[in-house]
């Protein structure tokens, strides 16, 4: 007993570590989609992403999957889901354009508000009062972000919550997928799929790459592998009431890199909106699994 649970803990603690890594490989995978997007449309950028991480997605589909994790019982939803993950990206590069990177994270934190909503809209999920306070008071702090009526609001600040809803139509989408195919399987079809359907629209935004950025190219599609891998994989390896919050720590991450690269200060009343929407959201990801304890 007790080397089993010597085990557990040492697992947990390497899901925990995991988790943080993977959220900073995220975060420095969107500061530089960011600094991409002053030369490039959002979609190229992620065309090449997609296409330059799909040999390396492969290896790891391989490598902790077996041949397995190459065969779909359902392609046509890797299809639609890598439709969702392109339109998610395209967003939010987008607002990256114009938006402080830690303001455009901070704003995507309202995902998993909008899981809560559609679940209970759409697969009739029951959802205690404590978590439609927590949506609630979630959306309050997007309020406070986006500021919305007065002269701080910019039209474009409502890109990262598009982005948001999307994203979660992605992780309820997984449950189309056949339960027989492995998380690696998922992953590998994502990465497939949004190079595939970026590929159909890309010749017409295609701008010839410099020389002097293929390195950034090649560390956005590192970064965004690396990251989803350690995630994935912090999840395989710890509770989800205990990693999932650490996804809030992308917000410091894009703080500090803001504020290196770009000299980006968000304001008080965003760091206020930001506190109130993780705060909701981890009381969210609580109630989400004391509902299925």
């Amino acid at each position: 007993m007790q080397i089993a649970l010597l085990g557990s803990q040492k697992d947990k603690t390497a899901g925990i570590v995991m988790m943080c890594a993977g959220v900073a490989c995220l975060s420095v995978n969107d500061a530089l989609a960011k600094t991409l997007t002053a030369g490039y449309s959002p979609l190229q950028i992620l065309f090449l992403r997609n296409l330059i991480a799909l040999p390396f997605t492969l290896l790891i589909a391989l490598t902790m999957g077996g041949t397995a994790a190459l065969r779909s019982h359902r392609p046509v939803a890797h299809l639609l889901r890598g439709g969702l993950s392109i339109g998610a990206a395209i967003l939010f590069f987008t607002s990256l354009m114009h938006l402080g990177l830690a303001e455009a994270t901070a704003l995507i934190f309202v995902a998993p508000f909008f899981i809560t909503v559609l679940s209970a809209i759409f697969l009739g999920e029951h959802v205690g009062w404590r978590r439609w306070v927590a949506v609630v008071a979630g959306f309050l702090g997007v309020l406070i972000v986006i500021r919305p009526g007065t002269a701080a609001f910019q039209l474009v600040s409502l890109l990262p919550v598009a982005t948001a809803l999307l994203y979660a139509l992605l992780m309820l989408s997984a449950r189309w997928v056949d339960p027989r195919e492995s998380v690696w399987t998922l992953l590998l079809y994502l990465t497939g799929a949004g190079a595939i359907l970026s590929a159909i629209i890309v010749p017409f935004v295609w701008i010839p790459v410099g020389a002097g950025d293929l390195w950034l190219f090649a560390a956005i599609a590192l970064f965004g592998t690396a990251g989803i891998t350690l995630i994935t994989q912090a999840f395989r390896l710890a509770p989800a009431v205990v990693v999932a919050p650490l996804d809030y720590t992308g917000l410091i991450w894009a703080t500090a890199l803001g504020w290196l690269v770009w000299n980006e200060i968000p304001d008080s009343l965003t760091f206020v909106g930001a506190a109130i929407i993780i705060l909701s959201g981890v009381v969210t990801i609580l109630r989400e699994q004391a509902s299925h304890d």
